[in-house]
């Protein structure tokens, strides 16, 4: 039976509170051994050297987008080649958004995601359902049935559920199903035509406002009806300091509610959008820099709980137009975990063993892959093992991604910290070519 031995690293568990130097042995798809008191034996078919880097749990991306099904449609991204760039990013499990043509409304749509994702040779992959039919927003969809079939969580992403009763009816059947509810959170009536935050700048460019209360406002409203129910309720993609106070209200009700920050709403503003840069245009849209400290504070006092990329590629040709026209969406999944290090870390704004509990337990309870073995690193438990150099400097490039998107706006960065090896299933996925493998291991950068 294949081993690999990883030695010496720093290791991260935040599910059982560990951050100790020590070694994990691992046999087909297990952790067999977690030493913390002495070395374990160097006679395993693959040895990793971990010194001076982290070793955690796989981490975990709730929302990405991986643009299949994509009948009609121009998307060139697949399952495949999404679970592949994720992994190169140190993810070892994503949860794929429902916003694909046909949408997962129903249950033998589920069940052929998941056979699509078992299929991958990077990360795993489990979908996230619609919470309503066609993502109409009208008629809510059989919750149950779709998490039995597979599903890890509801959600309409790419719109929010405008309709009171019908979003009512959708968290009832959320809480009835032990599941969760992912809103996007956008009052389509204060958007028509919006594509930039609201403010001078918008004004300046002649381009549609795009006012943080079309955010807050559904969040209010959400909170309120979810009152009774009582749901597992996730805000995705915060973007503003109302959102952030909204969510630090609610959980202070003691509602189940929680929310993420993604890449770019913690280092850029919409500034970056001056000039029509179409590569800034994203869903929510750049705000200021008072909205990226709310959502530092947020971070910090533990409002927010969650890191999500919010991985979204686009074919050149959608952004290569003017900027009212262009797709919003960015990618940023292999790259962001240097961007989350130099947001919060180099930040001050958290330590290591947070932004790593924000990107392994926090997300795997809220879906409930936790039932899985997902989020954690422990003896007898999964194989799913990321490992960080912190202090390694690149330069990132779009061009070298394995995903096809190519609308990075971080495009030229500097940045410090890298995932240097994913092993999924006790399989590495990915391993940055280097001198820490002490014996050879069959990994090369896949798309496929």
């Amino acid at each position: 039976m294949a081993t690999i031995l990883i030695h010496g690293g720093r290791i991260i568990d935040p599910a059982s509170g560990t951050d100790a130097t020590g070694d994990i042995l691992i046999r087909e798809d297990r952790v067999e051994q977690l030493s913390l008191d002495e070395p374990l034996p160097r006679d395993a078919d693959t040895l990793v050297n971990a010194e001076g880097c982290i070793v955690t749990p796989g981490l975990v991306d709730p929302h990405v987008h991986l643009r299949e099904p994509s009948i009609g449609q121009a998307h060139r991204e697949t399952i495949a080649i999404g679970a592949a760039a994720a992994a190169a990013g140190g993810f070892t499990t994503v949860c794929s958004m429902p916003n694909t043509n046909p949408p997962p409304d129903t249950p033998d749509r589920v069940r052929d995601l998941v056979h699509r994702g078992n299929q991958t040779r990077g990360s795993r992959v489990f979908p996230v359902a619609c919470g309503t039919i066609g993502r109409s927003g009208e008629v809510p969809t059989d919750v149950a049935g779709l998490i039995e079939a597979g599903a890890m969580g509801i959600s309409d992403d790419g719109d929010g559920v405008a309709d009171d009763e019908v979003m009512a009816t959708i968290l009832k059947r959320v809480a009835e199903a032990d599941t969760c509810f992912m809103q996007h959170c956008q009052d389509p009536a204060m958007t028509v035509g919006a594509a930039m935050n609201a403010g001078a700048l918008a004004l300046r460019l002649g381009l549609g406002e795009w006012p943080p209360a079309a955010e807050t406002s559904m969040i209010e409203r959400d909170v309120r009806l979810n009152a009774g129910p009582g749901a597992r309720y996730h805000a995705q993609h915060l973007s503003c300091a109302s959102s952030v106070d909204a969510i630090r209200a609610a959980r202070a009700a003691g509602q189940p509610v929680t929310a993420e920050a993604s890449p770019h709403h913690l280092l850029l503003t919409e500034a970056a959008c001056d000039g029509y840069n179409t590569v800034a245009k994203v869903n929510p849209p750049l705000r200021t820099e008072a909205d990226i400290e709310a959502i530092k504070i947020g971070i910090a006092e533990g409002v927010i709980t969650m890191l999500a990329t919010d991985q979204a590629p686009h074919p050149p040709q959608a952004k290569a137009t003017d900027f009212a026209s262009a797709a919003f969406g960015m990618v940023s999944i292999e790259c962001a975990l240097p961007l989350y290090k130099r947001a919060l870390i180099d930040g001050g704004v958290i330590d290591w063993p947070r932004m790593i509990a924000m990107m392994t337990t926090e997300p795997a309870a809220l879906t409930g892959l936790h039932r899985l073995g997902i989020g954690r690193l422990e003896a007898g438990g999964l194989a799913d093992v990321t490992l960080i150099d912190p202090t390694l400097e690149w330069t990132i490039d779009a061009s070298a991604f394995l995903s096809t998107g190519r609308n990075c706006p971080f495009e030229g960065w500097t940045v410090s910290g890298r995932a240097i090896g994913t092993i999924v299933a006790g399989t590495p996925r990915w391993m940055l070519p280097g001198d820490r493998l002490e014996a050879p291991v069959a990994c090369q950068p896949s798309r496929h």
